[in-house]
This record gives structure tokens, C-alpha cells and sequence, in this order.
């Protein structure tokens, strides 16, 4: 009787392992049973390789699957592999957002495929990636970081993929990065300042940033149909980001981006001025536009940024600063760690952690300021 984990079709069976994954396998032509070179994540997945392997053997030259991965290794190069592979990644069962492909196949080209790029996958050696890590920028720890971890992320679906059988990438710690530049997150005076300092339809989107804590992507992709001015609330449930000269509009970042963020009160005059002198009447009107209902191209709007923190007296403060400055306030405030998530669209505590940690710091500041109040009352006080 076969095993209750046992699916049993028309073609082929699929088993469930221990792990959660799917091991799927067929008679072939030659009457003996051929498992998949790996296992899946999902039974889809496996529906798929069974439908797959049954064209396939029903072809005249049909070889077994594992036969096609051994003539495989002997010669598939990283460079013929990799691109295809990025285009395969799943996270979280979905594919890569462009922005995050581009980024890896830019990395690929520029920093891997030069080095690797003709090597055949099965023989690149642990030798081989050290050889080609020492050889990266040792200026640009960052950059290292990340190509490394793609190298090893690619070398690892290979493995999943039954391509090879293990992955050369073993350097311990290589794809770690220190954040080096500590964050000045801007006061909610120099937030003011900034805002007053750039143009007029560009002022709320600092304070919108730097009071709701929103990611560039997001503040561009804002609508007035998402402004809820009477409620004092803002929607995010789409942001752009810029690919290729072209701008791509889809999801925020993860599925908790998907919020409501409430407005800070003191700023709601000024959203309700905007939305009056700069964004169309229709619900899809952009609130930060360039004509024709365009979006607006992020490097101008930071050389705008630029002189508008100069002028604040904050040179060094980033467009992207101002999420950790709305992210700070809103963790000196007192609120939860389940609250700055839902506030920040974090789908990790560990984001929402640090600033909590900022928050804590600031706390025993605001504790000596308070001393600094009773001492003065005390030494007014009569004798």
C-alpha cells in the first residue's frame, strides 16, 4: 500500500518529504524509476518537471534526467547559466521586482562574469572565488559584499538545481558588510528648514518623508486618490522605481508596505495646500508631478535635496535620511515595536529594532534636559 505522502498520477509520483519540499520521479522508457536531480519547493513546481520529463520521454533520443545533469556540468559556463538562473529566483514564491533584477544583472556583468564568466560551473573551485574576491576593490567593501553574495546565491541554485553537487563559495563572512557612516537623522527644525528651502511643489514631500517616514518609491508614487485629508490618513499601496530610463510602478518593497500612515496633525494644512496649488483634481493625479502627469526623475529631485540641506546647514544629510528621521520621531514617541512596523511597512523586527534602540539613547537625553529644568526652578525658587 503505498505511503499516504505518496501522490500517485497519471505520469510520475510526487512525495512529500519531512522537510516540507517535493521529491517527484517516473518510469522512463527503459522501465526503471528516475527521480528529479533535486527536490521542490511547491507541488506546482513538481507538477511541472513531470509534465516536462513526460514530453520528453515520449521523443525518440530520450537520455535520463540525471545522464542530461552529468552532460550538463561537463560544460554549462557560468556566464550561459547565470542569467537564467536570476531570472528563475523566487522570494517568497515571487520573481525578482526589475529593480532588484537590473541590480543583480549589472553586478553579474561588471563584477563576476569578467573573472568566471567562461569557467564552466562544475569547475570553479573554492580557490577560484577567493583568487576572484581578493581581486575586488578593497575600497569598496559594500560593493564586495554584494557580489559575493550574488556569486554564492547563484552557486547555491545551482546546487538546488542539481547542476553541481556543491558550492565553491566558502568564505566565511564575505558577504557581510558594516554599516561605516552613522546616520545624523535631522531635527524637526531642520526638517522645516529643508522643506522651506526647495521648491514649493516639493515641500510637502519633505515633510511627508520626514513626519511618515516613507521611502522615496513611495512618496513618488503617491496619489491624491491615497490622501485623506479629513481622516488624517495616507494610503501606500504602490511605489515607482526607475529601470532602464523607464519607471516601473508596482508594489512597495514588501507586503507590509502596503499601509495606512496616519498624518501628524501639525502638517495637515500644508498637505491640504498642495494638494490645492499642485496636484490635479482627478483621483490618479500624481501629488509630486512632473507635466503630464509624469514622475518625477529622482536625480533632480535630489540636486534639488542638495541644496536645500546645504542651506539647513545639513550637507551631509541623504533624501533617504529622512525615513530614518520619520522612523526616529516616531520611536521617541514610545510606540511599540509591532506599531513602528506597521508605521514603517518593516516586514522584519529588526529594522524597527534599531530605532528603538536610537529612541532609547535619545531618552537619557531627554532625561539630563529635564534634570537641567529642575535645577533651574530650583535656583529660582525663593530662599
Amino acid at each position: 500500500m503505498p505511503s499516504k505522502k505518496t501522490r500517485r498520477r497519471g505520469f510520475g509520483a510526487i512525495r512529500v518529504l519531512p522537510s516540507g519540499r517535493y521529491q517527484a520521479s517516473y518510469i522512463g522508457p527503459d522501465l526503471a524509476r528516475h527521480p528529479a536531480p533535486h527536490t521542490f519547493e511547491t507541488q506546482v513546481d513538481a507538477e511541472g518537471w513531470l509534465a516536462a520529463e513526460r514530453r520528453l520521454a515520449a521523443e525518440e533520443d530520450w537520455t535520463p534526467p540525471r545522464a542530461r545533469g552529468t552532460r550538463a556540468r561537463a560544460g554549462l559556463t557560468l556566464a550561459e547559466y547565470a542569467p537564467g538562473a536570476i531570472d528563475r529566483r523566487r522570494v517568497r514564491g515571487e520573481p525578482l521586482k526589475p529593480r532588484t533584477r537590473a541590480l543583480y544583472l549589472g553586478q553579474l556583468e561588471r563584477l563576476i562574469l569578467p573573472d568566471l564568466g567562461d569557467k564552466p560551473l562544475a569547475a570553479i573551485r573554492a580557490s577560484d572565488v577567493t583568487r576572484w574576491h581578493d581581486a575586488l576593490p578593497a575600497d569598496k567593501p559594500t560593493q564586495r559584499a554584494h557580489a559575493y553574495s550574488l556569486l554564492r546565491t547563484l552557486m547555491g541554485q545551482a546546487v538546488t538545481e542539481g547542476i553541481i553537487t556543491a558550492s565553491p563559495c566558502a568564505i566565511r563572512g564575505a558577504g557581510r558588510t558594516g554599516r561605516k557612516r552613522r546616520i545624523e537623522i535631522a531635527t524637526p527644525g531642520e526638517a522645516v528648514m529643508i522643506a522651506e528651502h526647495m521648491p514649493d511643489n516639493l515641500q510637502m514631500l519633505v515633510l511627508l518623508g520626514a513626519w511618515c517616514g516613507l521611502r522615496y518609491g513611495e512618496l513618488a508614487e503617491l496619489r491624491r486618490k491615497d490622501i485623506d485629508v479629513a481622516r488624517g490618513y495616507l494610503k501606500v499601496e504602490r511605489a515607482v522605481v526607475r529601470v532602464g530610463g523607464r519607471d516601473l510602478v508596482g508594489p512597495p518593497k514588501s507586503e507590509a508596505g502596503v499601509r495606512m500612515v496616519a498624518i501628524p496633525p501639525h502638517i495637515l494644512p500644508a498637505v491640504e495646500h498642495h494638494l490645492d496649488r499642485h496636484t490635479g483634481s482627478f483621483g490618479e493625479s500624481l501629488l509630486f508631478a512632473r507635466s503630464g502627469n509624469r514622475h518625477l526623475i529622482h536625480t533632480e529631485v535630489t540636486k534639488r535635496f542638495a541644496i536645500a540641506r546645504k542651506a539647513a546647514g545639513r550637507p551631509d544629510l541623504r533624501l533617504h535620511d529622512l525615513r530614518h528621521t520619520g522612523a526616529t520621531m516616531a520611536a521617541q514617541t514610545g510606540a511599540t515595536l509591532a506599531e513602528l512596523m506597521s508605521r514603517l511597512g518593516h516586514s522584519t523586527p529588526g529594522a524597527a529594532m534599531r530605532y528603538q534602540h536610537t529612541a532609547q539613547g535619545r531618552d537619557a537625553e531627554i532625561a539630563a534636559a529635564l534634570s537641567r529644568i529642575a535645577m533651574g526652578a530650583r535656583d529660582r525658587s525663593p530662599r
